[in-house]
This record gives C-alpha cells, sequence and structure tokens, in this order.
C-alpha cells in the first residue's frame, strides 16, 4: 500500500507542479529513485503523465482563458498576453519543446491553448520534452 501511495504522492507533486503552483517534481522523483525502492520505469512514466496532465490543464484553461480578458480579476495584463502570443506565435509549437522548463514551461503551454495549439500535436510534443527532461535526471541521478 506505501508504494502506491508514494507513487499517486509523485504523480500529484508533478501534476501540480505543471500547473503554477510551485512545487518541485524533480526533487520528489530524485529523492525516489535514489530510495532504490521503486521501479525506475514506473517512476518515469507517473512523473511524465503527471506532468503532461497537468500541462494539459494549462492548455485547456488557455483556451477559454481570453473570454475573460478584459475583466478587472483577470491576472494578465493585456501587455504581457500579447507579449507571449507574438512570442508563441514567431516560434510556434517548436516553443513547446521548452515546457520543461522552470518558469516559462507553464506560460508556454497555457499560451498554447489560447493560440490553438491543436490537441495532438500539443500532447505530443510536451510528453516528448517532459518525458524526456525526466529521463535525463534519472540517467544523471543513476549514473
Amino acid at each position: 500500500m506505501f508504494e502506491l501511495t508514494s507513487y499517486l504522492g509523485l504523480f500529484f507533486v508533478a501534476f501540480g507542479a505543471a500547473t503554477l503552483l510551485p512545487l518541485q517534481s524533480e526533487a520528489v522523483l530524485v529523492g525516489m529513485l535514489l530510495s532504490e525502492r521503486y521501479a525506475t520505469g514506473l517512476l518515469l512514466l507517473t512523473a511524465t503523465a503527471g506532468n503532461v496532465l497537468g500541462s494539459l490543464v494549462n492548455w485547456y484553461l488557455g483556451r477559454y482563458i481570453e473570454h475573460f480578458r478584459h475583466r478587472r480579476w483577470f491576472p494578465i495584463s493585456d501587455r504581457h498576453l500579447n507579449k507571449a502570443q507574438q512570442t508563441y506565435g514567431r516560434y510556434g509549437r517548436w516553443a513547446l519543446f521548452f515546457s520543461w522548463v522552470p518558469i516559462i514551461g507553464d506560460p508556454i503551454t497555457m499560451i498554447a491553448g489560447v493560440m490553438r495549439e491543436p490537441f495532438w500535436s500539443f500532447l505530443a510534443i510536451v510528453t516528448l520534452a517532459k518525458g524526456s527532461r525526466y529521463l535525463v535526471l534519472a540517467a544523471i541521478t543513476l549514473g
């Protein structure tokens, strides 16, 4: 039972880390890898699935966030939103390869939704980017 809850914990930390919550899935993954009590492949799959699903939440929110753009409580200024849209417009879906990068990755996934990036290309690129990040991290950790 403890093992299942540990994997679920990793999943939810990875999910939250892909949203705007200040969580560090990398630290949890490294700790679990170093404990040598868990299957490496399952850890990588769990962290990647959680992180990608969190990014899908951002993408989905981005698809509908502009409906509220001119409300007083809207958290992003027009200037910042326009700049993000211009940047994504310049680099297109290739910007999603940086979705794994701390601080900038989460907004990129939301802007992809605003810019109407198709679901399947979004899913493929983000899964590749985030899965590769965890794979490299595991390779460095396990040396």
